[in-house]
């Protein structure tokens, strides 16, 4: 397919983020972003391995620390520390970016494994959110950065895929989702903000 006209179905237009570079720029950044945050997060980790006194970084208060979110089962739900997880998915993120706007071109069965790493890597960010807000009940800072990427990363990958025939579907919704992504994400974001500030509320007030 040339890219920059139409799409394969139905004369989907292909708008700016599904375009190649824009679509890499996406992936280096939120990948980028996200990676930094992991990688701090395994630094703080293993500086509790070493020392159980550690404070870490974003140790604030009772409702916003790192350290004592690690100390909880769910920081190393599959038996090692989440940000491990983080570190190699980002990593692949940032490198399908670099490809793309090296001018890379990947075969379909590329997209729909990079969708399944993101979908699951979603899924995993929203049960955290949902274990720091109504389990944990508290917060950690790097951890809501890399919720903060997760958003964009999914949507604007799912749509791209969605636009350029990866995930079938017709084309009309996949014109409105194209047209509306960039509020999704904002949408999606506020959301999230809401639901922190409203569980913490005692802590903003």
């Amino acid at each position: 397919m040339t890219e920059g006209v139409t799409d394969r179905r139905d004369g989907v237009a292909l708008t700016g983020f599904a375009r190649r570079i824009p679509f890499g720029a996406m992936l280096v950044a939120t990948g980028v972003i996200g990676w930094i945050a992991a990688g701090i997060l395994v630094l703080e980790k293993l500086e509790l391995y070493r020392d159980s006194d550690h404070v870490t970084s974003c140790d604030i208060n009772p409702w916003v620390s790192c350290g004592r979110v690690m100390e909880t089962w769910q920081s190393e739900l599959f038996g090692f520390p989440n940000p491990f997880i983080g570190l190699v998915g980002f990593t692949v993120v940032i490198t399908t970016g670099m490809a793309l706007l090296a001018g890379a071109r990947f075969s379909r069965w590329y997209w729909v494994g990079l969708q399944a790493g993101v979908t699951l890597g979603m899924v995993f960010a929203a049960w955290l959110w949902s274990q720091a807000l109504f389990d944990i009940y508290i917060l950690c800072l790097y951890c809501i950065v890399v919720w903060a990427v997760m958003i964009p990363l999914f949507v604007l990958t799912t749509v791209r895929n969605l636009v350029h025939g990866v995930i079938p579907a017709p084309a009309s919704p996949t014109r409105i989702l194209a047209a509306w992504v960039g509020p999704i994400i904002v949408l999606a974001w506020i959301a999230v903000a809401a639901s922190v500030f409203l569980r913490f509320l005692h802590v903003f007030t």
